[in-house]
């Protein structure tokens, strides 16, 4: 969602950092570009006029100017202040004392509520071993409840619906009741929408409130509606009183305004991001790691925790090894495609490497959807094992071969071992990440134990 406005961000401080010695006309400079690359990301103007503001007053001050690095020093307030704008600390879910603890879902029609509520179930219980029910009370788009019951099922997570005419509010009472006989400690509860906000909607949704007394109420908020998600989430918290908003589709091509306007006009955090239609592609949101992010410089602590919940540590201990001996081959190859495909799409993780987010572009034929895989797959099996081991060996001759025994033309399989090498260069670039992971580990552990 932030590339372009990543890759202008780059383009601005690329110059700053050439410049040496700034002045206060430099500066003016820079934020005036900055300036003008927020509000075409769709930021509030407000929002931008108020960051530039802060930024500039900070920026000008004479510690900064008279710095042995000021263009340094500038893209720091910059990155602080980013992440101030984005809610400044993680915010996390709260927890009720006594069990169980009820989220109330809310939002319009076609924001990806009813998924979402299925998505969190499925983050609680996996982060936060959780044992969560989830609640049908849409009661009027039709198939909203067998939608619940089926994503319920995929997910092996229970879902509890009444019979047709049923009210909202009774659902949400008798759900209640029904997760403390059977030692649920979480509820999430799946509210109708409609497709504009209206005072039937509302009235319904305030009286679950008070029938549910939930401990949060969480926002879903289509982040591809630009500002018109801003003013929903001001609506919704002016007469519900939100605790947190969850943006959706931020893996989309909107430009990024939602997210960077909607903490400071509604006050509310972001607690979660969706970032693809798969049901693990729910995050906890980080405003600082989100700031690195769209500032270009990547986002090493998300990308090794999904490295950790993905990969085998033994693995990666002997991927490590090879890296740094270079000796990265096709056996390698499908063993990392496997394990990147559960981490999510490739853009999201380069995104995550400091200095890959603006070689992304670039970058585009890194593609491994599942059919393409399966491609790459057949290639690789067609491969001797000499071949697999030691890719330099294949040379005309065998490209021919390969591609005749794996139904592919010539051209496929050059792409391939492009991508092969491509890959081998970020492996090569990305050789401790295994070993920091360790590290950092170990640093939080001491940390906690302090």
């Amino acid at each position: 969602m932030f590339g372009n406005l990543s890759t202008k961000l780059f383009s601005i401080f690329d110059k700053l950092r050439k410049s040496g010695k700034l002045t206060e006309k430099d500066i003016d400079a820079a934020l005036s570009e900055v300036k003008h690359a927020l509000l075409e990301a769709d930021v509030n103007f407000r929002v931008v006029k108020n960051f530039i503001s802060r930024v500039r007053e900070k920026a000008v001050g004479i510690e900064v100017l008279k710095s042995f690095t000021p263009s340094q020093q500038v893209i720091k307030i910059v990155m602080d202040e980013l992440t101030t704008l984005l809610g400044g600390t993680q915010a996390k879910l709260t927890y009720s004392p006594k069990k169980p603890t009820v989220i109330l879902m809310a939002g319009l029609q076609g924001s990806g509520k009813t998924t979402t509520a299925g998505k969190l179930a499925l983050l609680l219980r996996k982060a936060d071993q959780k044992n969560p029910l989830l609640v049908a009370c849409d009661v009027y788009r039709p198939a909203a409840v067998k939608q619940l019951q089926v994503l319920g099922a995929q997910l092996d997570i229970p879902v509890f619906s009444m019979p047709a005419g049923s009210r909202p509010a009774d659902i949400a009472r008798a759900a209640l009741e029904h997760a403390r006989n059977v030692d649920h400690d979480v509820v999430i509860i799946d509210t109708a929408g409609r497709l504009h906000i209206d005072e039937e909607m509302m009235a319904e949704v305030r009286e679950l409130k008070e029938v549910a007394g939930p401990h949060e109420i969480l926002l879903v908020v289509d982040s591809m509606t630009g500002q018109d998600a801003v003013n929903i989430a001001k609506s919704f918290n002016d007469l519900l009183e939100l605790t947190g908003i969850i943006l959706t589709k931020l893996d989309g091509d909107a430009r990024g305004g939602a997210a960077l306007s909607i903490r400071e006009v509604t006050g509310k955090p972001i607690k979660f991001v969706g970032l693809g239609e798969k049901m693990a592609a729910l995050e906890s949101f980080h405003p600082d790691r989100m700031a690195q992010r769209i500032l270009g410089m990547g986002d090493v602590l998300t990308l090794i925790e999904k490295a950790q919940a993905n990969m085998d540590e033994e693995k990666m201990k002997a991927l490590e090894a090879k890296t740094r001996e270079g000796d990265f081959n096709f056996n390698d190859f499908l063993d990392q495609l496997s394990a990147i495909k559960k981490m999510g799409p490739l853009d999201q993780l380069l995104s995550m490497i400091p200095g890959f987010s603006n070689a992304i572009p670039q970058m585009s034929e890194l593609s491994f959807e599942n059919k393409k895989f399966k491609q790459f797959e057949a290639i690789v099996l067609s491969m001797t094992t000499q071949e697999r081991e030691n890719p330099d060996l294949i040379d005309g001759s065998r490209r021919k071969r390969i591609a005749a025994g794996s139904a592919n033309t010539i051209q496929d399989v050059n792409a391939l071992l492009k991508q092969f090498n491509q890959m081998r260069q970020m492996m090569k670039n990305l050789g401790g990440l295994a070993k920091r992971s360790r590290q950092m580990s170990k640093m939080v552990g001491m940390g906690r134990r302090k």
